[in-house]
């Protein structure tokens, strides 16, 4: 599913309305058949209903939404925000419409006609939509605080009151909906973290509009689904080996930190490579053989922590970082590596944390390698950002301008390319936020990369079986039980999803 910015989605409505035809206000009318279909899906009809509107188009979408609940039995009653301007011309026409019923209207000029929302009600949030581009202020903010201290039960309309779409709305004034309804498409600012408190849960409507519309502009991001990743997937040959599929290598582990690299080495064998070596300091030996057969270990110079890295250059891929510690020695490491080894590479954890310490490092790591930063380690590397929105925008450029490939890591996390297509990822859940989820990642990219997927394929495809293997898990476990190994367990039961939408 494509992401896009308000601007596109209203050229978007314009496009549809221009080569449908349709005229808008027949759009609108669809959107709201729609949304109150959903109610009906959700068992909120019959019910008591108060529904907030703006004048703008968003506010027509919700006088239209009364109306065909009032006709289905709903006790509804609608409260009109007055700002001193006239409503669009789709708003007046539906509040035409509405005069015809029985529906209870109220005008909203003063906090004085701030309703009592008794707690049995629904509210439908219909003040503003998608085109908002400003903080709300005086009457309209006081209202949206209303609304939130008084309902438990909110439901927005396109996008919460107050949320900005294409732009960060920390500090702003937004009601706290139990449920979004938006059209068509994800927007930007669900997809991000500082975000979900209001947005409550997300459910996308399709209205109709024209698909063909898509060919014409350039996304502001896509969503990752099933669709996508099978067909990126290859099954395997019925005449492959073991040399078919790689020979990876995992540079990983150190004295306390050894339980990484072990999480990192059973998600690469788990995620399909063929052969694995595990690099570690002396102190890692033991733990390595014991724990993960299938693997084999290389020791390196040190006890603690690795000094050197050698014969890495006969790997299909390489990943670097988890619990490997981030002694000042690790610089030059890393500088060895990254002259050494030209393929790309996966670099997470204490790799990035030592990339912070020296940027320099930046500039020597192979083209269309991989790094996957959570929140706190992306700011450590590229600078401190105000906001999710600011966050991505700096992956988005720094991933073109290194020719990288950055995966910021979150529950929707962020895939930024060097060639600027940038992707949000679909799976996953709350559960993963656990000590080892990114060493498994890092595990199964490098697996991945291995088996000869592309580094672009082996990022999309690794971070959404990472998340649906997560997925499966929770399911399984629950979301409080489950811990990192766990998503490596269930990265066959992931597969097994891959192999039947391919059938």
């Amino acid at each position: 599913m494509v992401i896009l910015s308000a601007k596109q989605i209203h050229d978007w409505d314009q496009y549809s309305i221009q080569h449908e035809p349709i005229v808008s206000v027949d759009l609108m009318e669809a959107a709201s058949i729609g949304c109150v279909q959903w109610l009906q899906q959700q068992n909120y009809l019959p019910g008591e209903f108060h529904i907030f509107c703006g004048k703008g188009n968003n506010g027509g979408d919700g006088l239209a939404i009364a109306r065909l609940l009032s006709k289905l039995g709903a006790k509804v009653s609608v409260h009109i925000l007055e700002l001193g301007q006239l409503g669009t011309n789709d708003f007046q026409i539906n509040l035409a419409r509405l005069h015809e019923t029985d529906v209870a209207i109220h005008y909203i000029q003063s906090e004085n006609h701030f309703p009592i929302l008794p707690p049995a009600i629904v509210v439908i949030d219909a003040l503003f939509g998608t085109g908002l581009n400003r903080k709300l202020d005086g009457l309209a903010a006081a209202l949206v605080q209303h609304i939130n201290i008084f309902s438990h039960n909110i439901i927005s309309i396109d996008m919460p009151s107050g949320l900005l779409a294409d732009d960060s709305s920390v500090g702003y004034h937004i009601v706290n909906a139990t449920h979004t309804i938006s059209f068509q498409c994800q927007k930007m600012a669900f997809m991000m973290a500082e975000n979900e408190m209001y947005t409550g849960h997300i459910h996308v409507l399709d209205i109709g509009l024209l698909n063909i519309f898509l060919s014409t502009i350039t996304y502001e991001a896509s969503l990752l689904e099933i669709e996508f990743i099978k067909a990126i997937y290859h099954p395997r040959s019925s005449f492959s080996h073991k040399g078919t599929y790689g020979h990876a290598g995992i540079v990983a582990g150190s004295y306390g930190f050894m339980g990484a690299a072990i999480l990192a080495a059973k998600a690469c064998l788990r995620s399909g490579v063929g052969k694995l070596t595990v690099h570690t300091p002396s102190c890692g030996y033991d733990i390595i053989q014991s724990t993960i057969p299938e693997a084999m270990c290389k020791v390196e110079e040190g006890e603690q922590y690795i000094q050197t890295i050698t014969d890495t250059a006969t790997y299909a891929a390489l990943g670097i970082g988890p619990g490997m510690g981030h002694p000042s020695s690790h610089v030059d490491l890393l500088d060895a590596l990254f002259t050494a080894y030209s393929k790309p590479m996966v670099i997470d954890a204490d790799a990035l944390t030592v990339i912070a310490s020296y940027p320099a490092l930046l500039n020597k790591i192979p083209p269309f390698s991989i790094l996957t930063p959570h929140p706190a380690e992306f700011d450590r590397v590229f600078g401190k950002s105000k906001n999710d929105f600011e966050r991505v925008r700096m992956a988005r450029q720094k991933a073109k301008e290194l020719q990288l490939i950055i995966v910021l890591k979150g529950h929707r996390s962020f895939i930024a390319m060097p060639g600027g297509i940038n992707y949000f990822n679909s799976t996953g859940n709350p559960g993963m936020a656990t000590a080892g989820s990114g060493d498994v990642l890092t595990g199964i990219l490098t697996g991945l990369l291995a088996q000869g997927y592309a580094p672009e394929q082996a990022a999309l495809m690794g971070v959404y079986i990472h998340g649906l293997a997560g997925d499966h898990a929770a399911a399984m476990l629950t979301e409080e039980a489950m811990i990192a190994s766990d998503i490596t367990d269930y990265l066959g039961s992931a597969y097994s999803v891959l192999k039947k939408q391919r059938g």
